[in-house]
């Protein structure tokens, strides 16, 4: 039997990257995937690729750091399906400049926050409830490296990421005797298009795509697959005994 049969998973972020690798790998355990995204072209494709390999799968346009696109996502999801047994958070945002505090500017500083870190949080609000009315769940939500150390030039994705981590912990023990599990992965440099097309520009830039091959002890950019493999993982009965634990994927960086 695989591992979600009979199981809805919710995945945000899911048109790209971890998102929609998470997506996939949750269709092909057997589960009911709903997708979120802002790209809705994007989105909708992925769940087409579910539904022509046979599962099952319902895109919502949805941005996270608005209140009333999660409301309508939860509702959504449980009018077709019923439930959430696994939600895996995957949505946010890069900077788009490389800034120190004091010149970062404002509005991009806000939005960072507004996105990783309260968008985050309405998702984890309105899952929480709904799986205490069900009974149970799981919840993982896509931190980064950058929350488990500063990083220079970026503070408000740093601070985003920290912000992720704490509400994961504090939500963890709060839920623990609820059969609600909360973790959260926090990768390093994952070859996605957020990190290849974004504020580092990785694709064009050979030196800073060195830099980053050469933080990972591996020697090489980690895969979108081996990051949803882990998120997988922790919604799953194999790890029933970990909760409030933010996971490094990160090739050994932090060794």
């Amino acid at each position: 039997m695989k591992r979600f049969e009979q199981k809805v998973a919710l995945v945000t972020g899911a048109a790209s990257g971890i998102g929609r690798a998470t997506a996939l790998s949750f269709a092909q355990e057997g589960a009911n995937v709903v997708l979120a995204d802002v790209t809705q072209e994007a989105g909708e494709a992925v769940a087409q690729e579910i539904r022509a390999s046979g599962g099952d799968a319902l895109f919502v346009p949805c941005n996270i750091g608005e209140r009333a696109d999660i409301v309508n996502l939860i509702h959504q999801t449980i009018q077709t399906f019923g439930r959430i047994d696994c939600a895996v958070n995957c949505a946010g945002i890069a900077g788009k400049v490389s800034k120190p505090v004091h010149e970062y500017p404002e509005e991009d500083w806000l939005q960072q926050i507004q996105i990783n870190l309260v968008g985050t949080w309405y998702c984890v609000k309105f899952q929480l409830e709904q799986m205490l009315t069900q009974g149970g769940g799981t919840i993982v939500c896509v931190s980064s490296a950058a929350g488990l150390v500063g990083q220079p030039e970026n503070s408000p994705y740093a601070a985003s990421k920290h912000g992720v981590n704490g509400l994961v912990k504090s939500a963890a023990i709060e839920y623990a005797t609820k059969n609600i599990r909360i973790n959260a992965v926090c990768p390093t440099a994952i070859e996605t298009p957020m990190i290849m097309h974004g504020r580092r520009k990785l694709a064009e830039n050979p030196e800073a795509l060195q830099q980053a091959i050469n933080f990972q002890r591996m020697k090489r950019m980690g895969q979108p697959q081996e990051v949803a493999d882990v998120a997988l993982w922790l919604c799953s009965d194999q790890s029933s005994f970990i909760t409030g634990h933010c996971m490094a994927v990160d090739g050994g960086a932090f060794a």
